[in-house]
């Protein structure tokens, strides 16, 4: 399942090479969230570390990844894996690569909204209380 999310480029970690036949390379990316920017981490894998080249820390981009799983020792994993970057620049986004056409317009004579889900992210928030809890 592919996913595209914009936002600022927070840390790029160097390539690391965990096997002889693997490398993999980490990068967080900072996207805003109301109050509280979430600090998400990605990363890239064999010949997808060279993707961050081009990139600095501070710059806006836009990163399609897949969402990986696996089960080792009784514990679950999950990663996100990017294979393309691209320099961003408009509002940020979390929808995923395959429902890009979101926003439908209504049939004729219908007085439907063209999206029936709103964003309400500019909303403000229901207290002024700056705790996280």
């Amino acid at each position: 399942m592919a996913f595209e999310v914009e936002g600022k480029l927070h840390r790029v970690f160097p390539t690391e090479q965990k096997s002889a036949n693997f490398a993999a390379r980490e990068f967080v990316l900072e996207i805003p969230d109301g109050n509280y920017p979430q600090l998400i981490k990605f990363q890239a894998v064999q010949d997808r570390c060279g993707i961050l080249d081009n990139f600095n820390e501070g710059d806006q981009v836009r990163v399609s990844f897949d969402l990986r799983g696996r089960e080792w020792n009784g514990k679950y994993m999950t990663n996100l894996n990017a294979w393309r970057m691209e320099a961003g620049g408009g509002e940020s986004s979390s929808v995923p690569a395959q429902s890009s056409s979101r926003t439908k317009t209504a049939p004729a004579g219908d007085n439907f909204p063209a999206d029936p889900f709103p964003n309400y992210a500019d909303a403000p928030p229901v207290s002024t209380d700056d705790l996280p809890f």
